[in-house]
């Protein structure tokens, strides 16, 4: 890819409870070194994993309630209020569980649900966990996850024709306009969106969430291994750290910025 091809967003989403529901979001404020606002704040504990939140450490995903082996949560509609720190979970248009998710209380609230309705996937009692400024991402910096939504479709053609649901990849950003895979060479390189800078700085290498539909939570595509036949890789998408802080808006350009001339 060069520095001038560019690619327009089509959508933005934060996860505001690692493993729920993806928040549409219409435009949003990048800071250096930051996550979208709120993104992966919390997470669901599965079983004692010795998270310390007044000394927050990255801890792997297998650790917390998620998609790759609890396909479930899918079922559920969350939403999360910044004002209030406010979680409500719905299934089939139902209210399920509510609580303000820094207080005790709150918490309770939302244990309460996933520890009467997951328990064959419960490896101990489900802890609402919040890190304050703590991001449980994938990796242990604190990163903003980008799809190109080309190589999605690319991966529709290597499974035969199969739809795949964009959400399946739980990204930040969604892009179109680059090549399809041409994401995956810009490791290393600066994406410049208005005044906001990010540094793109690893390959997203995907398991076994990507199998689950978001709509239905059925687990019906693989594919993990069929990137690995057929590209030699399991990777989609790419990490970048912001870098320069800037508003960005869903139809706005990104762009490669080209290199400075020393």
């Amino acid at each position: 890819m060069t520095s001038s091809q560019t690619a327009e967003i089509t959508g933005l989403y934060r996860y505001p409870v690692k493993g729920l529901t993806p928040e549409h979001l219409p435009r949003v404020l990048l800071r250096r070194g930051e996550t979208l606002p709120a993104d992966r704040r919390y997470a669901i504990e599965n079983g004692p994993s010795g998270f310390d939140p007044e000394a927050p450490a990255w801890m792997p995903k297998t650790q917390f309630l998620m998609l790759m082996r609890n396909e479930r949560l899918a079922s559920l509609d969350s939403l999360f209020e910044d004002a209030t720190n406010r979680l409500t979970i719905r299934k089939d248009g139902e209210v399920v569980a509510s609580g303000n998710l820094e207080t005790a209380a709150g918490r309770f609230a939302i244990e309460s649900y996933f520890r009467e309705n997951f328990q064959p996937e419960l490896k101990g009692a489900p802890k609402l966990l919040s890190g304050r400024d703590h991001s449980f991402s994938d990796v242990a910096s604190k990163v903003v996850s980008i799809i190109n939504l080309d190589s999605v479709r690319a991966i529709e053609t290597l499974l035969g024709g199969a739809a795949v649901h964009p959400l399946r990849f739980r990204a930040n950003l969604y892009v179109q306009g680059w090549p399809a895979w041409s994401e995956l060479d810009l490791v290393g390189q600066t994406l410049a969106i208005g005044q906001a800078r990010l540094k793109v700085v690893k390959r997203i290498k995907r398991c076994a969430a990507t199998n689950v539909d978001p709509e239905t939570a059925a687990r019906d595509l693989d594919i993990p291994p069929t990137l690995s036949r057929n590209l030699g890789h399991m990777d989609c998408g790419i990490y970048a750290e912001v870098i320069a802080d800037g508003e960005i808006d869903v139809g706005d350009t990104i762009a490669v910025e080209a290199p400075k001339l020393v």
